[in-house]
């Protein structure tokens, strides 16, 4: 089963695919899709909506997997985040993809083991889970961690 995993940001929007069994994974893709952040937004929405339309369609996951907003000390700050995360639902959804919802902490629970870990350690362990030989980018490897949690969820 091809995962994608997203991680929305509005500067930053990290994406991964993974194949999984639900306890083996193997990366297929990963990367960050980057806006000009002095670019209007309807503009950055465009560029993270292209570029995961052109992800989805080169490598045709089964399921996408974005992860819920979490509670921002800043409102203008988690409207941006939410607008990115309907960009990418809407996204995965133009395909007969079922979408996805897990929380920062339940992300982090099934990669690293401890829901509070920080983004090095989330790091570390999607280079260790999928074998690669370098750390990917922070918003990748959220991304992945993101497709990891769905792989691991799925068999429950």
């Amino acid at each position: 089963m091809k995962i994608l995993g997203i991680d929305c940001g509005t500067e930053r929007t990290g994406y991964g695919i993974i194949e999984s069994d639900g306890k083996r994974h193997a990366a297929i893709a990963f990367g960050v899709l980057k806006t000009n952040p002095r670019a209007p937004m309807a503009d950055r929405l465009c560029v993270i909506a292209q570029g995961l339309r052109q992800v989805i369609a080169e490598y045709t996951p089964h399921e996408a997997v974005v992860e819920e907003v979490f509670v921002a000390k800043n409102s203008q700050s988690a409207l941006k985040l939410a607008q990115v995360r309907g960009v990418a639902m809407v996204m995965a959804r133009e395909t007969p993809m079922d979408v996805h919802e897990y929380s920062p902490r339940e992300i982090k629970m099934a990669v690293v083991g401890y829901g509070n870990a920080e983004k090095l350690q989330v790091q570390m362990m999607v280079r260790a889970l999928l074998g690669l030989d370098k750390a990917p980018p922070a918003d990748a490897a959220d991304a992945l961690a993101a497709a990891i949690c769905r792989a691991t969820m799925r068999l429950r």
